[in-house]
């Protein structure tokens, strides 16, 4: 457990972080969409480069993967079904409240996890390569055919699909299957924008959390409490249930029941800050389900461990 409480420290105290900066007005109001389009444009696809180009493809062929993915769409399609029938939602929200639910937290939360409890970095290598390269595609094209793209939802796609985190993704999976090998004089500038990556995030979430408490009334909470329960919640016994039916052992098991139980992503606030689509709603989200995995993990490591 001392892993996972260090990840979850280092997340916590870089939102902090973010939150001081904004109460002493460092960074103000709209200037952390700067952090934002920094994050999205620059840094995070040479961070995608930098994992993915240096990553085993054939773990994607791990019988956990298709046990997590197949959690994650279940719990994304129960939270579109819930966002029609209780609380109705345009696109991009429904689309981003769905990711919310199914999107884990498999770099900075999901490595320490691995680790210290399951034993392997590489047990979240396959979910990190399924989220990046079919998952995160999927969800940037329905945003951006919300941008009243005239063309049609193939436009879209064909846009997103250019997006820089895809294109760093794609990059660095082409390096990875082709088993070739990265010149340092272009791996080390790359490697160090990477690494900035993630604290940007967490600096803009903690600076969007000066001046507004999380759940407020009137802040769609319907919505929220529906995703944090389907992501930390249903999605692990979704995924400990579909293991179970197809026979994996005692240990695959237990990795996709914690794999499933981990928090919502904060990529998926980052894509919402980005194209400006139900940030409130997605921050809550990823803040409640970053408490309330810890306990939940816990649990799982108790019972199955």
């Amino acid at each position: 457990m001392l892993g996972v409480l260090q990840g979850f420290a280092v997340i916590l105290g870089i939102i902090g972080a973010g939150y001081l900066a904004a109460v002493f007005r460092v960074v103000e109001g709209e200037q952390r969409r700067v952090l934002n389009s920094t994050a999205f444009y620059v840094a995070t696809p040479a961070l995608l480069f930098s994992v993915l180009s240096t990553s085993d493809p054939s773990v994607i062929l791990s019988p956990v993967i298709l046990v997590t993915s197949l959690a994650a769409l279940i719990v994304a399609a129960l939270f579109v079904v819930s966002s029609r029938l209780w609380f109705r939602r345009d696109l991009a929200s429904t689309t981003l409240g769905a990711t919310c639910a199914g999107y884990v937290n498999s770099n900075n939360l999901g490595l320490p996890v691995a680790v210290y409890i399951l034993g392997d970095a590489a047990y979240v290598a396959p979910l990190l390569l399924v989220q990046l390269v079919v998952f995160a595609p999927a969800v940037l094209s329905i945003l951006e055919s919300t941008r009243g793209n005239s063309r049609g939802f193939l436009v879209a796609l064909g846009r997103a699909t250019s997006n820089p985190i895809i294109l760093g993704s794609v990059a660095g999976l082409v390096v990875a299957l082709l088993g070739a090998q990265v010149p340092e004089l272009v791996s080390a500038p790359v490697e160090m924008l990477g690494a900035a990556a993630i604290p940007m995030v967490l600096l803009s979430f903690g600076v969007s959390l000066r001046g507004q408490r999380a759940l407020q009334p009137g802040t769609g909470r319907a919505a929220v409490f529906s995703a944090a329960g389907l992501k930390v919640l249903l999605m692990p016994l979704i995924a400990w249930l579909l293991a179970k039916a197809l026979g994996l052992g005692p240990h695959e098991v237990f990795v996709a029941t914690v794999i499933a139980a981990l928090p919502t992503a904060q990529n998926v606030y980052n894509y919402a800050a980005t194209y400006r689509r139900s940030e409130t709603m997605v921050r809550d989200t990823v803040f409640l389900t970053t408490f309330a995995s810890l306990p939940v993990i816990a649990g799982i490591a108790w019972l199955l461990g």
